[in-house]
């Protein structure tokens, strides 16, 4: 078997092992990467083979010495280009930013490169993260991993691709409205957004407000999942509402859906606009659910998505426009930023703090009334995407199932509910489209710092659904 096809826990093991070298490990990723990458354009700003194949050799030597950094020793990681990392430009995938290198590795990769990974590269993403759709003027689009001429999502749509294609073991990302979330149920593989504060964000502007984004991990495991997370997890003093309590560790268990009650919210009524076959995706993964003794059950949200909504666009339009106004001092950097941002950032220019409170406010309600439902049920169930990939050349959809969307993100909905409640949230693999290309994704939803809950139910989830998860795109 080549070394490429082991998932990060059974690679790691290998090389503590010295059943495989570092050197062995990064030669079989670099062959991959070359050999596949020019065709899907996952990894960005790839390292100089020579620089990496050092970096290995060093690693082989501590292991030779008895000393081990960590589980990630001499695992290959590609950071996604939004997350502050030494060594290479962070360029966001905007043209104001193609040449800036960040001064420190942020925490969450300080993180990863104290327990061992080498950094190859980066994971390519929309520009400033905007839309569920890997394309930017610096690389061009990130094509799907199963199917080159459609989306493969974002904004970790190169971290998706990069997997799925076996082009790396494991893969961190972002989610601020489906990141990590979109790309993984279009690529076939497990994506989960952390509870807000699980994974801090250091360094940021602002520590108090600006918390609907979260990084968090991207596997073809559960089991990767779950060990990725609790190394980007942790209190840190400079995030202050970042959460104390440790992250319980992960195990298999298999008896982990028994008894557990489902909410399946599916199209929320009616409100969501869905293509066709998308819930009847879910459906199957829930039916696995149900087999393994959960209690389904259709329920409605209970409270005004149309109010939600609307809440969400004043909140994001804030946080965004934040993110680009500075970008926008710059000479003609308006001409060289893509209208979503644009968009964003004119769209905030008339935000009193009033408006803006008001929408905290119904966040307010909107997660008091989540735990309301939580007494009643372990889990929310809704679909992950609420359209099949598109094709590649589109910006995003306009219209879905005979209805318009009235923003460049509508069709994204599904994922907002999770973010503004700061819900942890978990894309599992669930099918196919019956063209056999295009996979689908069934987003979970826990309950308040119910991480390690959620994680448990993906692991049985997994045992479930080997059909799917055994198959691959090459």
């Amino acid at each position: 078997m080549d070394c490429t096809d082991l998932d990060a826990e059974a690679l790691s093991r290998a090389l503590h092992e010295r059943r495989l070298s570092c050197r062995e490990a990064m030669q079989s990723t670099l062959g991959r990467i070359h050999r596949l990458n020019p065709a899907f354009n996952a990894i960005v700003n790839l390292a100089p083979d020579d620089e990496l194949l050092a970096q290995a050799d060093a690693r082989d030597a501590e292991l030779a010495r008895g000393r081990s950094r960590g589980w990630l020793h001499g695992v290959p990681i590609a950071i996604k280009d939004i997350a502050p990392a030494t060594g290479f430009p962070t360029t966001m995938g905007s043209p104001l930013l193609k040449d800036w290198f960040a001064p420190a590795d942020g925490l969450m990769v300080a993180r990863l490169r104290a327990a061992g990974c080498i950094v190859v590269g980066r994971s390519n993403v929309p520009e400033f993260g905007l839309g569920s759709h890997s394309f930017n003027e610096v690389f061009g689009a990130t094509r799907n991993a199963w199917d080159p001429a459609v989306s493969a999502g974002g904004s970790s749509g190169g971290a998706a691709v990069a997997l799925a294609l076996r082009l790396l073991p494991v893969a961190d990302g972002s989610d601020f409205m489906g990141s990590l979330r979109n790309p993984a149920a279009w690529n076939n593989v497990f994506g989960l957004r952390p509870s807000q504060g699980r994974v801090p964000t250091v360094p940021a502007a602002d520590v108090w407000v600006s918390q609907l984004g979260t990084e968090g991990p991207m596997a073809r495991s559960v089991r990767d999942l779950a060990k990725l997370l609790a190394l980007q997890a942790g209190w840190d003093a400079r995030a202050p509402l970042s959460i104390a309590a440790p992250l319980a560790p992960y195990h298999l268990d298999p008896e982990a859906l028994r008894g557990k009650r489902i909410a399946w919210l599916g199209d929320l009524g009616g409100h969501l606009a869905v293509e066709d076959g998308l819930l009847a995706a879910c459906e199957q993964g829930l039916q696995r659910c149900a087999e393994a003794g959960a209690g389904i059950e259709p329920a409605p949200l209970g409270f005004d998505p149309d109010a939600i909504w609307q809440a969400w666009l004043v909140w994001r339009r804030a946080l965004v426009a934040s993110r680009v106004g500075a970008l926008l001092k710059r000479p003609d950097a308006r001409a060289q930023m893509k209208p979503e941002a644009l968009w964003e950032y004119d769209q905030a220019q008339n935000l009193g703090f009033a408006e803006f409170m008001r929408a905290s406010e119904t966040r307010t309600a909107f997660h008091a009334h989540l735990l309301g439902l939580f007494e009643r049920f372990d889990l929310l169930a809704l679909p992950v995407t609420q359209v099949w990939p598109f094709p590649i050349g589109q910006r995003w959809p306009e219209r879905i199932a005979g209805r318009t969307m009235d923003t460049y993100h509508r069709w994204m909905e599904a994922t907002i509910y999770a973010t503004f409640a700061g819900l942890p949230a978990l894309s599992l693999p669930t099918g196919f489209h019956a063209n056999g290309r295009w996979p689908a994704g069934l987003q979970l939803i826990g309950r308040p710092q119910g991480d390690a809950e959620l994680l448990q139910v993906a692991g049985c989830y997994e045992t479930l659904a080997s059909d799917w998860l055994a198959r691959r795109p090459d």
